[in-house]
């Protein structure tokens, strides 16, 4: 939806103070009394983390030096593990909350207050004794599931192609330690078939029609022999690009046959006696507890409070609103029968916007996705005042897991600039992605979205880069896309601009849906049939969404709910500055200050508001 006029909101050129990023607080910049203690909480605070989550070191750039060995380290998946985390969790959040805040500088007082709010909404997802409490685990934070292992996530989805993206084989130490993380990768398998026989005891089991999913994804991994494994041929190219012998590739063959084989037998084992008993209920008010749980995770998708029937009303009003300024736009295309998703579904088939769905249709997709980044490149600097890198690789999400991943998503890349962020897409079949969908898909995980922001994020203290909440996360990355439209990407093209409608169109129904399934007790069927009508995208498309809103409750709605706070908090600023409003400075405001929960997002706006003025 556009909200503002492009122009107008471009016009503002006032320069303001360069440091309005920060939030404001009861003291100056600088050091203050209570920095010292504060700080050495913190520090403590950011090695645990990293130790209980090594991925996320490696991920970071932060795996070398005194922290060398979490290199060959993955995360403790037992529960023996949770309830440690839990444990520690628990007593950190007692000390923040101790801290006197009047006696903490500006930066340091802001980390306290991420931390603050990022432990509470931890240790409240604790209280329920299934599955994945994720919000303290960095670039994993958003995938909060009642269910240990799901199509989206669990060792066997996250481990392969974490090993052949992001862990560096350079040299004989590295390789030693991939072949180390390897046999983790066994022991993790094991641990997460433990809990799924403990959840099933409890009555905790995904839906019948997620299980086939996943059972479909490990199963046909399973089936291929041992050396054509991704994590087998990643340490062999690995290896060779570095010139190593080809014993490390060998060893990881054994290690695959002996331990990792015999685990994932284990694990389908575990989901084929779940899947005996499923039943086809989506959403989680099936659960022990499942009303108070939902109501968990849409507070720590959203960081909001607001209720599951609000954000239910506000889905169908936003998207009601979309569709009307849609309908013009395919009306002037002549396209003028049907309802806007009817309309819109019968633009996607046109075999004029669509790429063949093979290698050779793919590989012009990527090219094309590589021209929208390149060119909105050139349009940044009209949008912030300080620029980053943007160092990106796009990739096709990996065969294996091809099934149950999502359509598209991003990873920023380490601290260093040394790995660069990965903007991933699904090219299973390419029919769902027509020509319109894909720049705004560009500028949503890759420039000026999750990879652009996820810069910025890195040069802050390292535990604010760790730290990360998904209605900041994903409302940026939707602000990230009505950046590209208020930046002239759609001028002549009426098509890419109707593909940018349906996307946020596509957000505001994502608040209906989760909130039918989880809330009001939707079937799939009921769910998956909702969206078609009112998105125009295909059956295939939307299936694969909806099973995600029913393992990830709340995450979905993240989105919309941290679009509307920026967008709300700009309409304050031009309100309050007029013609000394600069949409630069304000979008340095926004994305300087770090990914932080929406109930601190008001200050900082305030502080640029206040900066400005001077």
């Amino acid at each position: 939806m556009r909200e503002f006029n492009r122009r107008t909101v471009l016009a503002g050129t006032t320069a303001v103070m360069a440091n309005v990023a920060f939030p404001h607080r009861g003291m100056a910049a600088g050091v203050a009394p209570g920095d010292a203690a504060a700080q050495t909480l913190l520090d403590g605070i950011i090695d645990r983390l990293l130790a209980e989550y090594p991925e996320n070191a490696t991920y970071m750039g932060n795996d070398m030096g005194q922290r060398a060995a979490l290199r060959s380290r993955l995360t403790d998946r037992s529960l023996a593990a949770e309830q440690r985390r839990k444990t520690w969790a628990t007593e950190v959040l007692a000390n923040l909350r101790a801290l006197d805040r009047a006696k903490l500088s500006d930066g340091v007082g802001l980390t306290v207050d991420v931390a603050t709010e990022a432990f509470g909404t931890a240790v409240a997802g604790w209280r329920f004794p299934y599955g994945d409490m994720a919000v303290l685990n960095g670039q994993n934070n958003f995938r909060n599931t009642p269910y240990t292992v799901t199509q989206l996530g669990g060792s066997f989805v996250d481990i392969p192609d974490f090993l052949d993206s992001k862990h560096p084989v350079a040299n004989a130490a590295d390789a030693d330690a991939y072949l180390a993380r390897l046999e983790d990768y066994a022991g993790e398998l094991s641990a997460e078939a433990e809990r799924i026989d403990r959840e099933r005891e409890a009555n905790v089991v995904p839906p019948d029609f997620i299980l086939d999913i996943v059972l479909g994804q490990l199963n046909g991994g399973r089936a291929a022999p041992v050396d054509q494994w991704e994590a087998v041929n990643a340490l062999r190219r690995k290896a060779e690009a570095s010139g190593l012998p080809a014993r490390f590739a060998d060893q990881a063959r054994v290690l695959c046959a002996t331990k990792v084989a015999p685990a994932l037998d284990r694990q389908i084992e575990a989901l084929t006696a779940s899947r005996q008993i499923a039943t086809s209920d989506a959403g989680v008010w099936k659960l022990p507890d499942g009303e108070d749980y939902y109501a968990w995770t849409l507070r720590a998708g959203t960081t909001t409070t607001r209720s599951a029937e609000d954000m239910h009303a506000l889905g169908l009003e936003q998207n009601a609103k979309i569709q009307a300024e849609m309908d013009v736009l395919l009306k002037a295309q002549g396209l003028t029968k049907g309802t806007v998703g009817e309309r819109m579904t019968a633009l996607g088939k046109r075999p004029d916007l669509l790429f063949s769905n093979d290698d050779a249709g793919r590989a012009q997709l990527l090219a094309y996705l590589n021209g929208r980044i390149a060119d909105i490149r050139t349009r940044l600097p009209r949008a912030f005042a300080t620029l980053v890198k943007g160092n990106l690789v796009i990739k096709r999400v990996p065969p294996s897991i091809q099934d149950g991943a999502p359509l598209g998503y991003a990873a920023a890349g380490s601290i260093d600039g040394s790995v660069p962020g990965n903007y991933y897409i699904n090219l299973k079949d390419t029919s769902v992605w027509p020509r319109f969908s894909l720049p705004t898909l560009c500028y949503h995980e890759g420039i000026p979205g999750h990879v652009w922001q996820g810069e910025y994020a890195n040069r802050l203290p390292l535990l604010r880069a760790y730290l990360a909440f998904n209605a900041y996360s994903e409302g940026w990355a939707l602000y990230a896309e009505q950046l590209g439209d208020e930046l002239g990407a759609y001028d002549g093209d009426p098509l890419g601009k109707l593909g940018y409608l349906q996307s946020i169109g596509y957000r505001a129904c994502r608040l209906v849906v989760d909130t039918g399934i989880h809330a009001k007790r939707w079937p799939y069927a009921q769910a998956v049939n909702w969206m078609i009508a009112n998105t125009g995208s295909t059956a295939g498309e939307i299936q694969s969404e909806v099973a995600r809103y029913c393992v990830m409750p709340g995450q979905a709605c993240g989105y919309k709910m941290g679009h509307n706070q920026i967008n709300m908090l700009r309409l304050k600023a031009q309100a309050e500055l007029g013609h000394r409003f600069d949409l630069r400075r304000f979008d340095d405001a926004m994305v300087l200050s770090g990914n932080v929960p929406l109930t601190l997002l008001e200050g900082i706006a305030q502080r640029y508001i206040d900066s400005a003025r001077a």
